[in-house]
């Protein structure tokens, strides 16, 4: 399940994806939250994701931004596709240690979905990256194939999407 904390939006069935399915042995596991035009996890990355002797690979800091960037969309339903992914590494990230990596929707502009994303260290707030990109939405005969290969179920419960009040 992505959530709120205490207020389940929307379940997804298990899936392959390496940074957030549950069935792929190989992946990251990453637990994401979810709400309109945001997504986070808080995650300490392992060993085995490490480039340098102790420092995280910075292609896996480029995974969990895109991660959180893309999951920013799903918040209101919209399903996308990275177009264009900017990273900027601020500090090396140690294996080991706690991290917060935030993705949010900056502007929507038809299709096109510009967002923003940073890891930081829990402990220090330190900035480790920051990032942004360029998402392009599906069209809805795509989002409907892909809400149902992904099990997309939204919880009757669940608060409504916010208004999107950036389109232009």
């Amino acid at each position: 399940m992505i959530d709120v904390p205490g207020v389940p939006r929307f379940e997804v069935a298990p899936h392959h994806c390496f940074a957030c399915g549950t069935l792929n042995a190989s992946g990251m596991g990453l637990v994401l939250h979810v709400e309109p035009r945001r997504a986070w996890t808080d995650l300490t990355l392992e060993p085995r994701f490490q480039g340098w002797d102790g420092i995280a690979h910075g292609g896996i800091l480029c995974t969990i931004l895109d991660e959180v960037m893309a999951w920013s969309l799903v918040g209101e339903d919209n399903w996308g596709l990275t177009a264009r992914l900017n990273v900027a590494f601020k500090r090396p990230a140690e294996v080991g240690t706690v991290l917060h990596a935030e993705g949010t929707v900056a502007r929507t502009r038809r299709r096109l979905i510009e967002t923003a994303g940073t890891i930081v260290e829990t402990a220090t707030g330190t900035v480790i990256a920051t990032a942004t990109g360029l998402y392009i939405a599906a069209d809805e005969a795509r989002k409907q194939e892909l809400r149902t290969r992904y099990g997309y179920l939204p919880l009757p419960d669940a608060p409504d999407p916010v208004a999107r009040s950036d389109r232009q």
